[in-house]
């Protein structure tokens, strides 16, 4: 696959995942030709529209929308919306990663496995939350029910849950997110362990920013393009 192919699968394989965590809350968006939106309010960190194609506009987003509350969010996958005249204020900016397929994993430390039963997915997801018990409700025991989602936690020998992510397939990607570490393990471990656990014939994307793109380049992911995430008042 070439960058713009990749960059293509990585950004609908997100919405594939959004809509995924929606379902799992009992709600359902729309993929429209252009983007995808949620009339009703998605999950907390959730956008509720994501742009799909480089010539989205701002009434393919906004028109899908709740905006009679505060709070609505947009993904602007392709970076070229300016929302900031609608009432909404830039986020945060972020670039899309993708590692190509048949990579070897580096080599890593713990035990990871898929996350397989609700009492799992609660230790997982107060892993992930620094033990915030409203932050991990976020994920339902229904995501464990999605043949697409695979919740990967890595453990250490005393049964501790050292990090973890989650993994989206959509065919012809697999789609990386929610990536974590636990008190003093190396980031690296982490990515390393997670990639050991990911299908090897399929490129891997997400997204990063900050302080936490850089381990994602060391593990052999390239910056595949920007993205923006745009708040309303």
């Amino acid at each position: 696959m070439i960058i713009n192919d990749v960059l293509g699968g990585a950004v609908r394989n997100n919405a594939d995942w959004c809509e995924a965590m929606c379902r799992a809350h009992g709600l359902s968006g729309t993929f429209g030709p252009r983007a995808w939106t949620s009339a009703a309010r998605t999950p907390l960190y959730y956008p509720d529209a994501v742009t799909l194609t480089e010539d989205a506009d701002v009434e393919d987003v906004l028109s899908g929308i709740d905006r009679t509350t505060p709070g609505a969010s947009v993904k602007d996958s392709y970076a070229r919306l300016d929302l900031a005249a609608h009432g909404f204020r830039l986020l945060f900016e972020a670039q899309w990663i993708a590692r190509p397929a048949g990579l070897p994993a580096p080599r890593t430390s713990g035990d990871w496995r898929p996350v397989r039963t609700p009492d799992e997915l609660t230790a997982w997801a107060l892993a992930w939350s620094g033990d915030d018990a409203d932050d991990a409700a976020l994920f339902r025991p229904e995501l464990l029910a999605d043949p697409a989602t695979t919740i990967v936690a890595g453990y250490a020998d005393d049964g501790r849950i050292i990090g973890g992510a989650v993994l989206s397939d959509s065919g012809a990607v697999t789609g990386l997110s929610n990536l974590f570490a636990t008190g003093d393990t190396d980031p690296s471990v982490t990515w390393a362990g997670v990639l050991a656990a990911a299908p090897a014939d399929r490129p891997l994307v997400g997204y990063e920013s900050g302080d936490d793109l850089p381990p994602a380049l060391a593990a052999g992911f390239t910056a595949t393009g920007p993205l923006r995430v745009w708040l309303s008042a």
